[in-house]
């Protein structure tokens, strides 16, 4: 069996993964979202099921918010209500993509009264951070346009700019604003942050507490993300990934499922650019399960980044280095396709084992009998946002 070296486990024993609550409930597609027994009814039964992946493989002590799915009376409460279980909240989600408003745009919108609203949905998104001590506000945008000649390119780029330097200002000491980009979708001919570069482009002018949030499925096919990884590492401004997968778009599948090796590269530039177990670079899962159950598909996903974190720790940087030096190709690929072929998992289970931990954790899950006991107990749960 592989042995993973003191060094190894040191690394893995401090990685965490942030889940998102809207995980918990019912999503999907835009055509159909499956309801699913013991699906929660509101965002302390969320924070309740994010506390089993937890239990479970100590690999995800926070829970990302979605404002307003996951608005409450009282955000100390709910604070208080995770720490009793065992977990933290985390990222707070801003949307500005379902009112009728923002048909047309939102911080990038032509009418300025549009373009406030959705600015003092942000700030109040930092008074919840305010009161549940998260430290990252991160912006996704659903703007942009579907014909030619629809929209002023450069002048909604001007005004998102506007946008966000009064949403920055209200920023307190420790707190940042983290940028998604998507290619596409719900806008087609263009959107607004498109890319890694328009979203580094704008927080750049922002400050040292704006950066880049880089979610694995919003790219076009072919795109090297690794490279883009690496790249945002070296300028400093990556702050937190959203990990999920796709084999056409953005599918929003478990992490790992189209393609492992790319997830094994993405890890690999993580580690070699220090950004592993930084408290600058968030790792955070962003995905919908819309056939499997939630809970475990949660398991599978956290698993899967900590196996892939594994391999790539198991990298022979020497001996790549030395490779790629001397220009031996194969030697180098093959240092990379020796640690990415490496079956990890029984090393991981040993070890998990050994601080306590159930060495199957699909397994323990499946026979705790929490699955059964809330299918039994919630009734007509649909909390999600998209399925509610």
């Amino acid at each position: 069996m592989t042995r993973l070296t003191p060094a190894i486990l040191s690394e893995l024993e401090k990685q965490s993964i942030e889940l998102p609550s809207w995980a918990f409930g019912n999503s999907g597609t835009r055509f159909k979202v499956f309801g699913t027994p013991g699906t929660p009814r509101d965002p302390w039964e969320k924070i309740a099921d994010a506390a089993q992946v937890n239990e479970y493989t100590a690999l995800a002590p926070t829970v990302a918010l979605h404002i307003p799915w996951d608005l409450v009376d009282s955000f100390d409460d709910l604070r208080k209500h995770a720490e009793d279980h065992g977990v933290a909240l985390g990222t707070i989600n801003s949307n500005t993509f379902q009112d009728d408003e923002y048909k047309f745009g939102a911080l990038t919108h032509e009418d300025a009264a549009i373009r406030q609203k959705a600015i003092d949905h942000h700030l109040a998104c930092i008074d919840v951070m305010d009161a549940t001590g998260s430290r990252d506000l991160k912006i996704w945008l659903a703007e942009g346009s579907n014909y030619p000649g629809q929209a002023d390119l450069r002048g909604r780029q001007d005004r998102l700019n506007e946008s966000l330097q009064k949403i920055y200002a209200r920023f307190g000491d420790d707190q940042r604003l983290v940028l998604e980009y998507k290619f596409f979708e719900p806008a087609f001919y263009h959107t607004d942050v498109p890319d890694w570069g328009t979203s580094y482009a704008q927080v750049s002018t922002l400050g040292d507490k704006a950066m880049v949030c880089l979610d694995t499925g919003h790219h076009a096919p072919g795109t090297n993300i690794e490279f883009i990884v690496m790249q945002l590492l070296r300028l400093g401004k990556l702050g937190s990934f959203d990990f999920n997968s796709r084999f056409y778009a953005d599918d929003d599948l478990i992490v790992g499922a189209a393609d492992p090796f790319q997830l094994f590269r993405i890890l690999f530039e993580v580690i070699r650019g220090g950004g592993l177990n930084n408290p600058d670079v968030a790792f955070m899962l962003d995905q919908c399960h819309n056939v499997e159950e939630k809970i475990p598909g949660q398991i599978r996903s956290v698993l899967n980044v900590q196996e892939m974190t594994a391999r790539a720790l198991l990298v022979d940087k020497d001996a790549l280095t030395a490779a790629q030096k001397s220009g031996d190709v194969l030697a180098a690929n093959a240092v990379f396709m020796d640690a990415f072929y490496t079956d990890v998992r029984p090393a991981l289970a040993e070890w998990r084992e050994s601080r306590g931990l159930a060495g199957d954790p699909m397994a323990a899950y499946a026979a705790s009998g929490y699955q059964q006991k809330i299918a039994a107990d919630r009734v007509g749960g649909v909390q999600a946002g998209w399925g509610a």
